[in-house]
């Protein structure tokens, strides 16, 4: 699964610098004529730019395992001074990238995990599940989704949206609470009780939620427990009012749960009866034909 520390080049740049594209700054500057640079080799420690290495240092810190860290573990941790690390810390907040909580603990903020999605593209899960999703969603005519799990959110790598659907805002790269999403749903179910905890306390339950939503571990736990049962989760109207879905989990060779997908549907048109009857078999057989693409042996697990 990724990590909160995925960070690559954000959605929207322009392009790349005129370093990087090869243009000789300096003769520019200068009036001169132009000539064309050699490309440089990511060695040379007169291009190496400290303080941008400091950063990538610290936000390579946040895995699944440890997804929050305080500053002065951060600073043991990557042998820098407790001053250099604040500081570091500091710029990474104002500039979105990390989020301080009430606890003190900082994690990666959600510009961290909306970066990079032209990687997000590229990996193979998403080479291969995606011809099968586009096929589920052509049968059903409703959205599909892909994500995985990222801390307490769900990051979103393959979306084939519906124009119907109320969630227009979602998209590849985009990130929502786990515990209000079915494929968030499903993949907290995959946890134990130790990984459970290290991934989902009081702010993992945002306020602003659909009206079934629960809002407390205590009540998100029984349906966690007949969510890994039942091998299928279902949301209803718990992200937002009005829209329902069905998830199933996608796994790999050796059996684990690498990511979720789901159809999500307008709940005035799809009753939840209807929506397990009809749309939940669409969704497992798909998920169960992409884990088997990913190498996976449902008569062997």
């Amino acid at each position: 699964m990724p990590t909160r520390g995925r960070a690559t080049r954000a959605p929207g740049h322009s392009g790349p610098s005129v370093e990087a594209a090869g243009v000789d700054v300096a003769g520019v500057e200068a009036g001169t004529p132009r000539t064309p640079l050699t490309p440089l080799a990511p060695e040379r420690p007169g291009y190496r730019v400290e303080a941008l290495a400091k950063g990538l240092r610290i936000l390579a810190l946040f895995s699944e395992r440890q997804p929050t860290w305080r500053v002065s573990d951060m600073a043991d941790e990557v042998m820098m001074p407790l001053p250099t690390v604040y500081r570091v810390v500091m710029t990474l907040c104002a500039e979105g990238y990390l989020e301080h909580l009430p606890n003190g603990d900082y994690r990666p903020g959600v510009k961290v995990l909306t970066l990079g999605t032209a990687a997000l593209r590229s990996l193979d899960l998403v080479e291969v599940a995606t011809p099968r999703l586009q096929a589920l969603a052509a049968a059903s005519g409703e959205t599909v989704n892909m994500a995985v799990l990222s801390g307490d959110r769900v990051l979103y790598l393959v979306r084939l949206r519906n124009s119907d659907l109320v969630t227009a805002n979602i998209q590849v790269g985009s990130t929502l609470a786990a515990v209000h999403t079915s494929i968030g749903k499903l993949l907290l179910a995959q946890l134990d009780e130790e990984e459970l905890l290290g991934c989902i306390d009081e702010t993992s339950f945002p306020s602003n939620h659909g009206p079934n939503a629960k809002e407390t571990l205590a009540e998100l736990r029984t349906e966690l427990g007949v969510i890994r049962m039942q091998g299928w989760a279902m949301q209803d109207e718990e992200l937002a009012y009005g829209l329902r879905s069905v998830s199933a989990p996608i796994r790999d060779a050796t059996g684990s749960v690498v990511a979720g997908a789901n159809l999500a549907v307008q709940s005035r048109d799809w009753s939840s009866q209807r929506i397990v009857r009809e749309l939940k078999p669409l969704v497992v057989e798909a998920c169960s034909e992409i884990s088997g693409l990913l190498g996976h042996d449902a008569d062997r697990t």
